[in-house]
Parts: structure tokens; C-alpha cells; sequence
């Protein structure tokens, strides 16, 4: 019986920590999504569908660009993550556990504080900028705060770590006789990464793609610091009409849209991906 009962009892704390912390915000957001009213009359649950329908037509640009920032940080970290996390992998030798403290010493400081560090750096008359200009590399009116590319920048440097990571654990797990083996078979370097190496470490991008383009494509506060007006996301949207519209039904719309948006490109990519493939790869 307590056999039976132990699976049971291990998995209790974290089903309850889940159904309190997770399943009944939900729930909860998911109701004040169909309400109307306001916080002086108080909210009351109409079933007003509408209210998903308005969000989209008011703040398509926002969420269209939210995605579209998404993918390009994500592809950005895996462009700067792969190779940093094959080196490690490979040639990282005794101090593959020093490299990746040096990655994750960032995490060590404030989430705000490193996206600052950024303005700071990108400002006209920063460290990076002011002397460019100075010796007439750059022109006066050349800025990069406030725009597109800033924001990118500071996304992608801030949710790197997420990158590196899972891809470092998928070719740490790489057997080095199987591109010995590639090896023997004729197989150049390049064509024993292609065949041999990448195949096998697709389990780590594809886990490091769910860990960065979720919380990228629904992150505020780069946006809010490097962006500016022009370069809005929708997590400020919905931080705005949460804290300071109050506008709670609205906000809960918009929240289950980005939600089930992101939800539907993960089942793409995962179908693209062929995810029976990667978990087989995975499990060998």
C-alpha cells in the first residue's frame, strides 16, 4: 500500500503548489476576461466575449511587434548561445564550470538594473557612442536608444543564459567516439557537426527556444527602458491597463490572447520540429 501510495506523495507538493499558484489565478483571470464594469461599481461576469475581440483590433500593432521582437532575440541567442555553449561543451576543458558561472554572473544583479546598464551604455553620449561621433565615425543625429534594435539587444543579452544552458547539457551529452566514429568514416568536421553534432543537440535548442521566446515576446520592462513610445509591447499594454487603468477585464483578454498565441506557435514549432524526433534523440 505504501508502495502504491508513494508516486502519489512525492508528486502532492507540487500538484498543490501548482493548483494554488498557477490553476486558480488562471481561473480567476480567466473570469474577470468575460466581466464589465469598473472598480468604483464593481466587476460583474457577463460573458462579454468581446472584450478579446477588442483587444485584438485596439492592440494589434503591439502584439504583432511583441512577436516579431520575440523571434528576433530568440534567433539572436542562438546565433551567440550555440557556439558559446559548443565551446564550453568541447573545448572547455577543467573549466567548463567557471565559464558558465561567467554567463550566469549577470543573473547575479537586478533584472532592471542590467537592462539600465544598457541605457546606459547606448545613450548619445555614453561610453559606446560619444567617442564615435567624436572622431566622426557616427553622425550627431545617429541615436540607438529608442529604437527596435535596442530593445532586441537588451532581450537578447538578458534571457541569453536560457540559451546556453539547455544547449550546453544536449552536446554535453554528446558521445565524442560517435564523431570519432563520423571521423573514421571520412566524415569532415563540418559534416560530423552537421550529421552527428546537431541532430544530437536539438533536444537543447529546442528547450532553450521555449525557455527565451515565451518570456521574451511577453517581457515589458526592456521596452520600457530602451524602446520608448515608438517601440511599445504588449506586456506594457497590459501592465498599463492592469495597474494603471485598472481596466482588469480588458487587461485579462489581452493576457489568455498573448497566452494562447504563443501556445499555438509553440505546437507549430514543435510540430516543424518534429518533437517525437527530438525526444527519441533526447532519451538515447
Amino acid at each position: 500500500m505504501r508502495r502504491r501510495l508513494a508516486p502519489y506523495a512525492l508528486i502532492l507538493p507540487g500538484g498543490l503548489w501548482l493548483a494554488i499558484f498557477f490553476v486558480v489565478p488562471m481561473v480567476v483571470m480567466l473570469s474577470f476576461s468575460l466581466m464589465q464594469g469598473d472598480v468604483v461599481n464593481g466587476f460583474r461576469l457577463t460573458w462579454h466575449w468581446q472584450n478579446y475581440s477588442e483587444g485584438l483590433s485596439t492592440y494589434d500593432d503591439q502584439l504583432i511587434r511583441s512577436l516579431i521582437y520575440g523571434v528576433l532575440a530568440t534567433a539572436a541567442c542562438i546565433v551567440l548561445a550555440y557556439p558559446a555553449a559548443y565551446w564550453i561543451a568541447f573545448r572547455g576543458g577543467a573549466r567548463k564550470t567557471t565559464y558558465l558561472f561567467l554567463i550566469l554572473l549577470p543573473f547575479f544583479v537586478s533584472f532592471v538594473l542590467r537592462t539600465f546598464s544598457w541605457k546606459f551604455l547606448l545613450a548619445d553620449d555614453g561610453i559606446i557612442l560619444s567617442p564615435l561621433k567624436d572622431i566622426g565615425l557616427l553622425p550627431q543625429d545617429f541615436h540607438v536608444i529608442a529604437t527596435g534594435f535596442a530593445v532586441v539587444a537588451g532581450l537578447t543579452y538578458n534571457y541569453l543564459p536560457f540559451m546556453v544552458l539547455p544547449i550546453y547539457v544536449a552536446l554535453e551529452r554528446v558521445d565524442p567516439k560517435m564523431i570519432e566514429a563520423a571521423q573514421d568514416l571520412y566524415a569532415s568536421p563540418t559534416q560530423a557537426f552537421v550529421r552527428v553534432v546537431f541532430p544530437l543537440s536539438l533536444p537543447g535548442v529546442f528547450a532553450g527556444v521555449l525557455m527565451t521566446f515565451v518570456p521574451v515576446s511577453a517581457d515589458y520592462v526592456n521596452s520600457t527602458v530602451l524602446g520608448g513610445t515608438n517601440n511599445t509591447m504588449i506586456g506594457n499594454i497590459i501592465q498599463n491597463l492592469y495597474l494603471v487603468n485598472t481596466d482588469y477585464p480588458q487587461a485579462a483578454a489581452l493576457s489568455f490572447t498573448l497566452m494562447a498565441i504563443l501556445l499555438l506557435g509553440i505546437f507549430l514549432y514543435a510540430k516543424a520540429l518534429g518533437t517525437e524526433d527530438v525526444l527519441e534523440v533526447a532519451t538515447r
